[in-house]
Protein backbone atom coordinates (compact mmCIF):
# COMPACT_ATOMS: atom_id res chain seq x y z
CA UNK A 1 0.00 0.00 0.00
CA UNK A 2 1.28 3.57 -0.96
CA UNK A 3 2.11 5.89 1.80
CA UNK A 4 0.25 9.04 2.22
CA UNK A 5 2.63 12.25 0.59
CA UNK A 6 2.85 15.22 2.64
CA UNK A 7 4.27 17.97 0.54
CA UNK A 8 5.26 21.49 1.43
CA UNK A 9 4.27 22.72 -1.73
CA UNK A 10 0.76 23.27 -3.25
CA UNK A 11 1.21 21.29 -6.40
CA UNK A 12 -2.23 21.83 -7.64
CA UNK A 13 -1.23 25.57 -7.79
CA UNK A 14 2.04 24.81 -8.86
CA UNK A 15 0.74 22.58 -11.81
CA UNK A 16 -1.17 25.79 -13.34
CA UNK A 17 1.65 27.60 -13.95
CA UNK A 18 3.01 25.03 -16.38
CA UNK A 19 0.86 25.13 -19.66
CA UNK A 20 1.90 22.11 -21.40
CA UNK A 21 0.52 19.61 -18.30
CA UNK A 22 -3.56 20.76 -19.31
CA UNK A 23 -2.76 18.93 -23.00
CA UNK A 24 -4.60 16.49 -24.23
CA UNK A 25 -2.93 13.33 -25.59
CA UNK A 26 -3.86 11.03 -28.75
CA UNK A 27 -6.75 9.14 -27.52
CA UNK A 28 -7.83 12.26 -24.85
CA UNK A 29 -5.60 10.94 -21.92
CA UNK A 30 -4.38 13.41 -19.75
CA UNK A 31 -0.59 14.56 -20.09
CA UNK A 32 1.06 12.29 -17.21
CA UNK A 33 5.29 13.43 -17.27
CA UNK A 34 7.34 11.65 -15.39
CA UNK A 35 10.43 12.49 -17.76
CA UNK A 36 12.10 15.61 -15.84
CA UNK A 37 15.36 14.37 -15.25
CA UNK A 38 15.79 14.54 -19.29
CA UNK A 39 14.00 17.83 -19.13
CA UNK A 40 11.47 19.74 -17.27
CA UNK A 41 8.81 21.37 -18.11
CA UNK A 42 8.43 25.22 -18.43
CA UNK A 43 6.69 27.53 -16.03
CA UNK A 44 4.95 30.61 -17.26
CA UNK A 45 6.93 33.18 -15.68
CA UNK A 46 9.98 31.81 -17.78
CA UNK A 47 7.57 31.81 -20.96
CA UNK A 48 6.58 35.08 -20.45
CA UNK A 49 10.21 36.25 -19.63
CA UNK A 50 11.39 35.06 -22.96
CA UNK A 51 8.87 36.33 -24.95
CA UNK A 52 9.27 39.64 -23.14
CA UNK A 53 13.05 39.45 -23.95
CA UNK A 54 12.50 39.10 -27.61
CA UNK A 55 9.89 41.51 -28.84
CA UNK A 56 11.15 44.49 -26.70
CA UNK A 57 14.69 44.29 -25.88
CA UNK A 58 16.29 41.72 -28.61
CA UNK A 59 19.71 42.96 -29.16
CA UNK A 60 23.19 41.84 -28.99
CA UNK A 61 25.25 42.15 -25.37
CA UNK A 62 28.51 43.61 -24.67
CA UNK A 63 28.84 45.37 -27.91
CA UNK A 64 26.50 47.72 -28.57
CA UNK A 65 25.63 51.67 -27.06
CA UNK A 66 22.43 52.07 -27.80
CA UNK A 67 19.48 51.38 -25.80
CA UNK A 68 18.61 48.05 -27.10
CA UNK A 69 22.06 46.75 -26.30
CA UNK A 70 22.32 48.00 -22.98
CA UNK A 71 19.00 46.39 -22.17
CA UNK A 72 19.95 43.20 -23.41
CA UNK A 73 23.61 43.45 -21.32
CA UNK A 74 21.88 44.62 -18.20
CA UNK A 75 19.21 41.30 -18.47
CA UNK A 76 21.83 39.00 -19.52
CA UNK A 77 24.37 39.81 -16.79
CA UNK A 78 21.41 40.33 -14.34
CA UNK A 79 21.12 36.72 -15.02
CA UNK A 80 24.51 35.59 -13.73
CA UNK A 81 24.06 37.27 -10.99
CA UNK A 82 20.69 35.41 -9.87
CA UNK A 83 22.30 32.41 -10.81
CA UNK A 84 25.83 33.34 -8.55
CA UNK A 85 23.14 33.63 -5.89
CA UNK A 86 21.21 30.73 -6.59
CA UNK A 87 24.25 28.50 -5.95
CA UNK A 88 25.97 30.80 -3.12
CA UNK A 89 28.68 31.67 -5.68
CA UNK A 90 30.91 34.13 -3.67
CA UNK A 91 31.15 36.01 -7.03
CA UNK A 92 29.22 36.77 -10.16
CA UNK A 93 32.52 36.68 -11.82
CA UNK A 94 32.55 32.70 -10.77
CA UNK A 95 29.68 32.47 -12.92
CA UNK A 96 30.62 31.05 -16.60
CA UNK A 97 27.88 30.45 -19.43
CA UNK A 98 27.88 27.54 -21.31
CA UNK A 99 25.11 26.18 -23.85
CA UNK A 100 24.51 22.94 -21.24
CA UNK A 101 26.16 21.08 -18.48
CA UNK A 102 27.37 18.76 -21.32
CA UNK A 103 30.05 21.63 -22.77
CA UNK A 104 30.86 22.97 -19.25
CA UNK A 105 32.19 19.70 -18.44
CA UNK A 106 34.47 19.56 -21.50
CA UNK A 107 35.06 22.96 -20.80
CA UNK A 108 37.34 21.88 -17.70
CA UNK A 109 38.60 18.73 -19.49
CA UNK A 110 40.21 20.53 -22.85
CA UNK A 111 41.38 23.36 -20.51
CA UNK A 112 43.15 20.81 -18.37
CA UNK A 113 44.43 18.35 -21.18
CA UNK A 114 45.47 21.62 -23.39
CA UNK A 115 48.89 22.35 -21.47
CA UNK A 116 48.43 26.13 -21.55
CA UNK A 117 47.89 26.68 -17.74
CA UNK A 118 50.19 28.30 -16.63
CA UNK A 119 50.27 26.71 -12.95
CA UNK A 120 51.11 23.18 -13.15
CA UNK A 121 48.44 22.21 -10.92
CA UNK A 122 46.14 22.50 -14.11
CA UNK A 123 47.95 20.87 -16.70
CA UNK A 124 47.40 17.07 -17.28
CA UNK A 125 50.33 14.79 -18.56
CA UNK A 126 51.88 11.20 -17.88
CA UNK A 127 51.51 10.42 -14.43
CA UNK A 128 48.89 12.14 -13.67
CA UNK A 129 45.51 10.06 -12.76
CA UNK A 130 41.67 11.67 -13.57
CA UNK A 131 39.03 9.61 -11.48
CA UNK A 132 35.88 9.84 -12.46
CA UNK A 133 32.88 6.63 -11.32
CA UNK A 134 30.85 4.08 -13.01
CA UNK A 135 27.51 5.92 -12.57
CA UNK A 136 28.41 8.83 -14.94
CA UNK A 137 26.40 10.56 -17.49
CA UNK A 138 28.60 10.16 -21.02
CA UNK A 139 29.26 13.48 -20.98
CA UNK A 140 31.41 13.02 -17.65
CA UNK A 141 33.31 9.89 -19.26
CA UNK A 142 33.60 10.65 -22.65
CA UNK A 143 35.34 13.95 -22.49
CA UNK A 144 38.17 12.54 -19.77
CA UNK A 145 38.62 9.47 -21.60
CA UNK A 146 39.39 11.66 -24.55
CA UNK A 147 41.79 14.21 -22.02
CA UNK A 148 43.72 11.16 -21.38
CA UNK A 149 44.39 9.78 -24.22
CA UNK A 150 45.81 13.35 -25.36
CA UNK A 151 47.49 13.74 -22.38
CA UNK A 152 49.14 10.61 -21.18
CA UNK A 153 47.30 10.89 -17.99
CA UNK A 154 45.50 7.88 -16.80
CA UNK A 155 41.69 7.30 -15.77
CA UNK A 156 40.41 5.77 -12.82
CA UNK A 157 36.83 5.40 -11.12
CA UNK A 158 34.82 4.48 -8.52
CA UNK A 159 32.93 1.50 -9.26
CA UNK A 160 28.54 0.52 -8.18
CA UNK A 161 27.66 -1.65 -5.31
CA UNK A 162 24.87 -4.18 -5.74
CA UNK A 163 22.57 -1.52 -4.10
CA UNK A 164 23.07 1.20 -6.11
CA UNK A 165 25.88 3.49 -4.12
CA UNK A 166 29.33 4.16 -4.94
CA UNK A 167 32.04 1.72 -3.85
CA UNK A 168 34.10 4.13 -1.48
CA UNK A 169 36.19 0.77 0.00
CA UNK A 170 39.14 2.06 -1.84
CA UNK A 171 38.47 5.75 -1.27
CA UNK A 172 42.53 6.38 -0.67
CA UNK A 173 44.18 3.89 -2.85
CA UNK A 174 42.08 5.09 -5.73
CA UNK A 175 42.51 9.24 -4.83
CA UNK A 176 45.97 9.32 -4.15
CA UNK A 177 48.86 11.94 -4.96
CA UNK A 178 48.56 10.91 -8.68
CA UNK A 179 44.99 12.36 -8.87
CA UNK A 180 45.10 15.51 -10.55
CA UNK A 181 41.29 15.58 -11.12
CA UNK A 182 38.54 14.29 -9.56
CA UNK A 183 35.18 14.59 -11.16
CA UNK A 184 32.22 12.72 -10.42
CA UNK A 185 28.37 13.17 -10.16
CA UNK A 186 25.95 14.39 -7.58
CA UNK A 187 23.05 12.63 -8.19
CA UNK A 188 22.99 10.17 -10.75
CA UNK A 189 20.65 10.63 -13.78
CA UNK A 190 19.54 6.81 -13.84
CA UNK A 191 20.05 5.12 -10.62
CA UNK A 192 18.80 8.53 -8.26
CA UNK A 193 21.72 8.08 -5.80
CA UNK A 194 23.28 10.92 -3.93
CA UNK A 195 26.53 10.96 -3.54
CA UNK A 196 28.65 12.40 -0.45
CA UNK A 197 30.70 14.64 -2.26
CA UNK A 198 31.95 16.58 0.45
CA UNK A 199 33.44 12.98 2.17
CA UNK A 200 35.20 12.63 -1.86
CA UNK A 201 36.21 16.18 -1.87
CA UNK A 202 37.66 16.13 1.40
CA UNK A 203 40.07 13.43 0.25
CA UNK A 204 40.88 14.63 -3.19
CA UNK A 205 41.61 18.31 -1.98
CA UNK A 206 44.12 15.83 0.71
CA UNK A 207 45.85 15.41 -2.44
CA UNK A 208 45.64 18.56 -3.96
CA UNK A 209 43.61 17.31 -6.69
CA UNK A 210 40.70 19.37 -8.16
CA UNK A 211 36.99 18.25 -7.81
CA UNK A 212 34.51 18.81 -10.25
CA UNK A 213 30.87 17.95 -10.07
CA UNK A 214 28.22 17.25 -12.23
CA UNK A 215 24.71 19.22 -10.70
CA UNK A 216 22.49 18.13 -13.80
CA UNK A 217 20.35 16.46 -11.70
CA UNK A 218 20.87 17.76 -7.97
CA UNK A 219 20.83 21.54 -9.20
CA UNK A 220 17.18 21.77 -10.07
CA UNK A 221 16.30 19.83 -6.74
CA UNK A 222 17.68 21.01 -3.61
CA UNK A 223 19.41 23.67 -1.91
CA UNK A 224 23.04 24.26 -3.37
CA UNK A 225 25.73 26.60 -1.78
CA UNK A 226 29.06 26.09 -3.26
CA UNK A 227 31.29 26.56 -0.69
CA UNK A 228 29.34 24.13 1.41
CA UNK A 229 29.81 21.64 -0.77
CA UNK A 230 33.52 21.90 -0.70
CA UNK A 231 34.35 21.97 -4.54
CA UNK A 232 36.06 23.75 -7.03
CA UNK A 233 33.72 23.52 -10.17
CA UNK A 234 30.13 22.41 -10.23
CA UNK A 235 28.35 21.73 -13.65
CA UNK A 236 24.40 22.16 -14.62
CA UNK A 237 22.38 23.18 -17.21
CA UNK A 238 19.12 25.00 -17.24
CA UNK A 239 16.66 22.93 -19.11
CA UNK A 240 16.62 20.50 -16.50
CA UNK A 241 15.45 23.10 -13.52
CA UNK A 242 12.64 25.10 -15.39
CA UNK A 243 14.64 27.06 -17.89
CA UNK A 244 14.94 27.09 -21.76
CA UNK A 245 17.07 24.76 -23.35
CA UNK A 246 20.91 25.89 -24.84
CA UNK A 247 21.82 27.09 -21.68
CA UNK A 248 24.23 25.74 -18.42
CA UNK A 249 26.23 26.87 -16.33
CA UNK A 250 29.85 26.23 -14.93
CA UNK A 251 30.51 27.89 -11.45
CA UNK A 252 34.56 27.26 -10.65
CA UNK A 253 36.51 29.14 -7.78
CA UNK A 254 38.25 32.16 -8.96
CA UNK A 255 41.67 30.86 -8.17
CA UNK A 256 40.89 27.51 -10.70
CA UNK A 257 39.27 30.06 -13.21
CA UNK A 258 42.06 32.85 -13.09
CA UNK A 259 44.68 30.03 -14.14
CA UNK A 260 42.63 27.49 -16.89
CA UNK A 261 43.58 28.95 -20.36
CA UNK A 262 40.64 29.94 -22.55
CA UNK A 263 38.53 27.07 -24.40
CA UNK A 264 37.14 28.60 -27.75
CA UNK A 265 38.58 31.84 -29.24
CA UNK A 266 36.40 34.58 -30.66
CA UNK A 267 34.91 37.64 -30.45
CA UNK A 268 34.66 39.27 -26.37
CA UNK A 269 36.58 36.64 -24.92
CA UNK A 270 39.83 38.65 -25.41
CA UNK A 271 41.52 42.10 -24.24
CA UNK A 272 43.50 42.20 -26.99
CA UNK A 273 44.17 41.22 -30.74
CA UNK A 274 47.61 41.74 -32.77
CA UNK A 275 48.49 39.68 -35.49
CA UNK A 276 51.47 38.26 -33.63
CA UNK A 277 49.34 36.89 -30.94
CA UNK A 278 46.61 38.16 -28.01
CA UNK A 279 45.49 38.50 -24.68
CA UNK A 280 42.38 37.46 -22.87
CA UNK A 281 39.72 39.14 -20.73
CA UNK A 282 39.54 37.77 -17.40
CA UNK A 283 36.38 35.28 -16.43
CA UNK A 284 33.78 34.66 -16.90
CA UNK A 285 34.17 36.38 -20.44
CA UNK A 286 37.19 34.58 -21.21
CA UNK A 287 35.50 31.72 -21.33
CA UNK A 288 32.22 33.10 -23.37
CA UNK A 289 33.51 33.62 -26.81
CA UNK A 290 30.93 34.67 -29.50
CA UNK A 291 27.24 35.98 -28.87
CA UNK A 292 26.18 34.14 -25.77
CA UNK A 293 22.61 32.46 -25.71
CA UNK A 294 21.77 35.80 -24.36
CA UNK A 295 17.72 35.02 -24.20
CA UNK A 296 18.32 31.55 -22.29
CA UNK A 297 19.90 33.33 -19.90
CA UNK A 298 17.94 35.60 -18.86
CA UNK A 299 15.11 32.38 -18.98
CA UNK A 300 17.56 30.67 -16.80
CA UNK A 301 17.56 33.92 -14.46
CA UNK A 302 13.36 33.86 -14.59
CA UNK A 303 13.46 29.63 -13.58
CA UNK A 304 15.95 30.61 -10.72
CA UNK A 305 13.60 33.23 -9.60
CA UNK A 306 10.89 31.01 -9.80
CA UNK A 307 12.38 28.18 -8.00
CA UNK A 308 13.74 30.24 -5.20
CA UNK A 309 9.92 31.89 -4.95
CA UNK A 310 8.88 27.77 -4.34
CA UNK A 311 11.89 27.62 -1.93
CA UNK A 312 14.61 24.70 -2.74
CA UNK A 313 13.86 23.19 0.36
CA UNK A 314 10.73 22.74 -0.25
CA UNK A 315 10.86 22.05 -3.79
CA UNK A 316 13.76 19.14 -2.05
CA UNK A 317 10.77 18.19 0.37
CA UNK A 318 8.38 17.30 -2.31
CA UNK A 319 10.85 15.36 -4.59
CA UNK A 320 11.53 13.16 -1.35
CA UNK A 321 7.98 12.54 -0.42
CA UNK A 322 7.09 11.94 -3.86
CA UNK A 323 10.20 9.85 -4.83
CA UNK A 324 8.76 7.85 -1.61
CA UNK A 325 5.48 7.68 -2.54
CA UNK A 326 6.55 6.11 -5.82
CA UNK A 327 8.91 3.30 -4.85
CA UNK A 328 6.34 1.90 -2.29
CA UNK A 329 3.90 1.78 -5.44
CA UNK A 330 6.60 0.71 -7.74
CA UNK A 331 6.94 -2.44 -5.38
CA UNK A 332 3.73 -3.84 -5.33
CA UNK A 333 3.63 -3.87 -9.05
CA UNK A 334 4.66 -7.51 -9.57
CA UNK A 335 7.90 -8.09 -11.89
CA UNK A 336 8.97 -4.85 -11.39
CA UNK A 337 12.82 -4.36 -10.15
CA UNK A 338 14.45 -1.12 -9.14
CA UNK A 339 17.83 -0.47 -10.80
CA UNK A 340 19.44 1.54 -7.50
CA UNK A 341 18.38 2.36 -4.21
CA UNK A 342 15.59 0.63 -3.45
CA UNK A 343 15.04 3.52 -0.56
CA UNK A 344 14.33 7.07 -0.50
CA UNK A 345 17.40 7.91 1.64
CA UNK A 346 20.19 9.61 -0.43
CA UNK A 347 18.62 9.23 -3.23
CA UNK A 348 16.72 11.74 -5.52
CA UNK A 349 13.51 12.07 -7.88
CA UNK A 350 14.33 9.56 -10.92
CA UNK A 351 14.09 6.08 -10.65
CA UNK A 352 14.79 3.09 -12.89
CA UNK A 353 13.15 -0.44 -13.28
CA UNK A 354 12.89 -3.04 -15.30
CA UNK A 355 9.84 -5.12 -15.61
CA UNK A 356 10.57 -8.78 -15.85
CA UNK A 357 10.36 -10.59 -19.39
CA UNK A 358 9.43 -7.25 -20.95
CA UNK A 359 11.92 -5.08 -23.03
CA UNK A 360 11.71 -1.15 -21.22
CA UNK A 361 11.38 0.42 -25.48
CA UNK A 362 7.77 -1.73 -25.22
CA UNK A 363 6.75 -0.84 -21.86
CA UNK A 364 7.57 3.14 -22.93
CA UNK A 365 5.43 2.70 -25.99
CA UNK A 366 2.30 1.58 -24.15
CA UNK A 367 2.68 3.76 -21.57
CA UNK A 368 2.66 6.43 -24.03
CA UNK A 369 -0.27 5.34 -25.67
CA UNK A 370 -2.03 6.00 -22.44
CA UNK A 371 -0.35 9.62 -21.98
CA UNK A 372 2.43 8.21 -19.74
CA UNK A 373 5.59 10.06 -20.30
CA UNK A 374 8.63 8.20 -19.54
CA UNK A 375 12.09 7.82 -20.87
CA UNK A 376 13.46 4.32 -21.51
CA UNK A 377 16.96 3.57 -22.81
CA UNK A 378 20.56 3.56 -20.78
CA UNK A 379 20.08 7.32 -20.10
CA UNK A 380 23.58 8.25 -21.68
CA UNK A 381 24.82 5.99 -18.58
CA UNK A 382 25.61 2.86 -20.42
CA UNK A 383 28.10 1.38 -17.66
CA UNK A 384 25.45 1.33 -15.14
CA UNK A 385 23.24 -1.03 -17.59
CA UNK A 386 26.67 -2.84 -18.38
CA UNK A 387 27.32 -3.77 -14.40
CA UNK A 388 23.84 -4.62 -13.40
CA UNK A 389 23.38 -6.62 -16.84
CA UNK A 390 20.58 -5.13 -18.51
CA UNK A 391 20.36 -3.73 -22.02
CA UNK A 392 18.03 -0.47 -20.74
CA UNK A 393 15.49 0.42 -18.00
CA UNK A 394 12.45 2.45 -18.17
CA UNK A 395 13.16 5.85 -15.95
CA UNK A 396 10.55 7.58 -14.70
CA UNK A 397 11.53 10.88 -12.97
CA UNK A 398 9.73 13.98 -11.23
CA UNK A 399 9.98 17.26 -9.94
CA UNK A 400 8.01 20.25 -8.57
CA UNK A 401 4.74 19.19 -10.51
CA UNK A 402 4.59 16.00 -10.40
CA UNK A 403 1.13 14.37 -8.13
CA UNK A 404 0.34 11.25 -6.62
CA UNK A 405 -1.95 10.79 -9.13
CA UNK A 406 1.23 10.77 -11.78
CA UNK A 407 2.48 7.95 -9.95
CA UNK A 408 -0.83 6.02 -9.55
CA UNK A 409 -1.23 6.50 -13.83
CA UNK A 410 2.44 4.82 -13.89
CA UNK A 411 1.69 1.97 -11.45
CA UNK A 412 -1.56 1.41 -13.18
CA UNK A 413 0.01 1.53 -16.97
CA UNK A 414 2.17 -0.94 -16.02
CA UNK A 415 -0.55 -3.06 -15.24
CA UNK A 416 -2.11 -2.16 -18.27
CA UNK A 417 1.48 -3.07 -19.92
CA UNK A 418 2.13 -6.73 -18.71
CA UNK A 419 -1.52 -7.54 -19.75
CA UNK A 420 -0.90 -6.42 -23.04
CA UNK A 421 2.08 -8.33 -23.39
CA UNK A 422 0.19 -11.51 -21.70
Amino acid sequence: MAREVTSPLDVDRVRKDFPILQRRLAGDHPLVYLDSANTSQKPQPVLDTLTEHYTRHNANVARAVHQLGEEATAAYEGARDTIATFIGAPSRDEVIFAKNASEALNLVANTLASGLADDPRYRLGPGDDIVITEMEHHSNIVPWQLAAQRTGARLRWFGITDEGRLDLAQLDELITPRTKVVSLVHQSNILGTLNDVALIAARAHEVGALVLVDGAQSVPHMPIDVRELGVDLLAFTGHKMCGPTGIGVLWGRSEVLDALPPFLGGGEMIETVAMEGSTFAAAPHKFEAGTPPIAQAVGLGAAADYLSGLGMAHVNAHVESITAYALNMLADVDGVTIIGPDSPVDRGGTISFTLDGIHPHDVGQVLDEHGVAVRVGHHCARPVCVRYGIPATTRASFYVYTTTDDIDALADGLERVKRFFG
